[in-house]
């Protein structure tokens, strides 16, 4: 498991005083303020977060050690981390999208589908995106209790059934 975990990322400047906006990927988006400072994926460098207000997809915000327009176009893209146990636990049957990265995914009979390369959601629902050998393409794997039954990060492994004819 990562001991970072992704909460947000800069999507660009916001006016002229070196506000940036920001999209948040928490399950409550204002949340990611409280986790501040955030740092860069590496861990390297560190920054505090101010939000200043919602915006239409996200927030605007101060990034500490971005002061002008410049510089906040120049961060653009970057996405902020907080260590995992600055995060709240999570019951059983959910997950940080960082966490099932990497799995291997295998059908109900034991036969390996391929493997988590991302997680994506598009707005109706977590679709995890699966690469293989076997597989023609990628595939995107709703993650829904019937598709998906049992996460077993444990064993390094997730348990699908998935819909007819999406393989």
């Amino acid at each position: 498991m990562n001991d970072l975990i992704c909460l947000g990322a800069v999507s660009g400047s916001y006016g002229v005083r070196g506000e940036i906006r920001l999209k948040s990927f928490c399950a409550i988006p204002e949340e990611i303020e409280s986790y501040s400072p955030l740092t860069n994926e590496d861990g390297s460098q560190s920054y505090t977060l101010t939000l200043t207000r919602a915006i239409k997809g996200g927030f605007t915000g101060h990034l500490g050690g971005v002061e002008t327009k410049e510089q906040a176009d120049a961060v653009k893209g970057l996405r902020l981390f907080a260590p995992r146990e600055r995060l709240p636990s999570l019951p059983n049957d959910e997950y940080y999208y960082t966490d099932l990265v990497g799995l291997e995914v295998y059908d109900t009979g034991g036969a390996l589908l391929g493997t988590v390369k991302s997680v994506q959601n598009h707005g109706a629902s977590d679709l995890l995106e699966l690469t293989g050998a076997e597989l023609k393409g990628t595939v995107f794997l709703p993650f829904t209790l019937a598709a998906v039954p049992t996460v077993d990060l444990e064993q390094g492994r997730i348990i699908a059934d998935p819909p007819e004819g999406l393989l």
